[in-house]
């Protein structure tokens, strides 16, 4: 039966091989996983590692971009709004907009 590892484990033991204080022997022994899959799980490390800081960011910097075109858009309503009541403050007999 196969055995299925969430992705905590997989970085953990990825790690332990990337740092060198045990040997993949001894990975392997400690963790109960196949050597070849200590070797695979390393390998994706080093190779996509980088990917974490960079989808982190571009997704942050959506989002800001995102929530600045939503505050631009507000911003821009009620202006409207507020040029609307002034002018309908001011066809009032006896009242003036007040600045």
């Amino acid at each position: 039966m196969r055995k299925t590892h969430n992705k905590e484990f997989k970085f953990k033991v990825a790690l332990e091989a990337i740092r060198g204080d045990m040997t993949i022997i001894q990975i392997v022994s400690t963790y109960q996983v196949a050597e070849s899959l200590v070797h695979r799980w390393r390998k994706q490390l080093l190779d996509k590692g980088n990917e974490v800081f960079t989808k982190d960011m571009r997704g942050q910097e959506e989002k800001t971009s995102s929530d600045i075109d939503t505050l631009h858009a507000k911003i821009g309503k009620l202006t409207l709004e507020r040029d609307f009541l002034e002018s309908a403050l001011l066809q009032v007999p006896g009242r003036s907009a007040k600045k």
